[in-house]
């Protein structure tokens, strides 16, 4: 069966790097009914982040990417992976390395004073076993695998066959003084005893696979089908980092990206179909994603297409389940969501310019309270104007004596008021929203008077009017 893991690191957020690999080993194992896996690679202490293993299972739960098995804890298989570090000094594969880091930093600052790439020298690989064995009871030691120095060859699923050569590469510390193993080590150990079948990550891992590939041989396990995905960019081409902007799965979900759009966003970044379709349902990604369809070369992140594809699916989602989506930004901006039925109205009003769910306070804030605020710009080049005043007073009275207070009634009675005073409709209708709404943009003008209702209305004119209609 195939079998694939994301294996993250909790040393802090998800970065959405992170969250294209999740969601391709989802699609990969849902693709070939196989099976998803969640295992948490905490074995690195010194970046270790209280809760951020919690966060990151968190994050996948609201990106709906459902594990399998797991989530899996590295740090409680200790004892599996020394096991399997014993194992190789038996077979003569590793050995124990006794060299101090300040030993090490001179010997790198050596090695490039002298142009060399640099590299562990091989210090404390020809030690007797004897003499090993006696200075691991006597001094803080690592352990390092033995690299061949032959050529080592693989066929990666994206990038074809990749080779690299043994000679240039560090005998690897798999397992560190404090008793943990390193990421090369556990990745191998974990990934044989969990059956993976398909390693799929990010292309900073590459320069890896060669000395995982040497493990697999040295404990002659059969060596999964490997995939590396090309890098996210920024837009000057430089890798996505947080200096250029939000990198972190958690930010676009606090400011009201919805997780669809995230996924169908993410999926396109080095992924494409052969008729280069744009938006997918979840089913449509399972259904078409192969990894044979990804790309090498790395893919920009732009920002302003995810905007775009996130106000798109929130134009097509349906108002309840926009409403119940909002709910959290209207209460985090101090507003009472009690009234969900009042509340879904005022949204679908704004629904074709929502484009984030963080958008919905501000443009719905009016609805929410009496206590708008005014623009000031507006009520310089509208309300200011001569004649508005007594304009407004008018539509006062004329609204006042509106029994059915309906969008269509307010408008006739507004429409026939311009035509008696021969005035341009946009001369009444900017003055009146301004008064009742305290900006110049917003929806149907007689919608959102309908749905604010006769009383509030005849305040808020009356407050414009500085009390004049009592």
């Amino acid at each position: 069966m195939i079998k694939v893991r994301f294996a993250p690191s909790p040393t802090g957020f998800l970065h959405i790097g992170g969250l294209r690999t999740a969601l391709y080993n989802y699609l990969f194992a849902r693709h070939n009914k196989g099976s998803f896996v969640l295992r948490i690679e905490d074995t690195d202490r010194t970046r270790f982040l209280e809760g951020a293993a919690e966060g990151l299972i968190e994050i996948l739960k609201w990106a709906g990417l459902e594990f399998d098995e797991g989530p899996y804890f590295q740090s409680q298989r200790l004892e599996i992976y020394r096991d399997h570090v014993n194992r190789l000094l038996d077979k003569g594969f590793a050995y124990h390395c006794f060299c101090t880091p300040e030993r090490l930093d001179e010997m790198r600052k050596l090695q490039i004073a002298k142009k060399q790439p640099p590299k562990y020298d091989g210090y404390c690989r020809n030690l007797s076993r004897e003499e090993s064995e006696k200075l691991a009871h006597e001094k803080p030691f690592t352990v390092r695998m033995k690299m061949p120095s032959e050529e080592i060859k693989f066929e990666d699923i994206i990038r074809g066959e990749v080779k690299f050569h043994g000679s240039l590469i560090d005998d690897q510390i798999i397992l560190k003084s404090d008793g943990y193993p390193t990421y090369h080590l556990a990745n191998v150990v974990d990934d044989h005893l969990m059956e993976i079948t398909h390693v799929i990550r990010g292309e900073e891992w590459l320069s890896s696979t060669p000395k995982h590939i040497v493990l697999y041989s040295y404990f002659g396990w059969d060596v999964p089908a490997f995939a590396h995905l090309p890098l996210l960019l920024n837009p000057d081409k430089s890798k996505l980092s947080k200096r250029q902007g939000d990198v972190a799965v958690e930010e676009y979900r606090d400011k009201g990206y919805l997780p669809e759009a995230v996924l169908n966003y993410v999926l396109l970044l080095g992924w494409s179909t052969e008729d280069s379709q744009q938006i997918f349902t979840k089913s449509d990604m399972v259904e078409k994603f192969a990894l044979e369809r990804c790309g090498k070369s790395g893919s920009v992140f732009d920002i302003q297409k995810l905007l775009w594809m996130n106000g798109e699916y929130i134009r097509k989602i349906s108002i309840d389940d926009l409403a119940s989506r909002a709910v959290p930004f209207v209460m985090k901006a101090g507003f009472n969501a009690d009234n969900f039925e009042y509340l879904k109205k005022c949204i679908s009003l704004e629904q074709e310019k929502i484009k984030l769910l963080s958008d919905v306070p501000h443009l719905v804030e009016f609805f929410l309270t009496d206590d708008i605020v005014y623009d000031e710009k507006a009520m310089g080049k509208v309300i200011k104007k001569e004649g508005v005043i007594n304009i407004l007073k008018d539509m006062f009275q004329i609204y006042k004596n509106t029994e059915n207070f309906t969008s269509q009634e307010l408008e006739n009675k507004t429409r026939k008021y311009a035509e008696e005073q021969k005035l341009k409709t946009s001369q009444i209708f900017h003055p009146v929203r301004v008064a009742v709404s305290g900006r110049t943009e917003g929806p149907s003008l007689f919608h959102m008077m309908e749905l604010l209702g006769k009383e509030r209305v005849l305040e808020r004119l009356n407050k414009i009017t500085e009390g004049g209609n009592g």
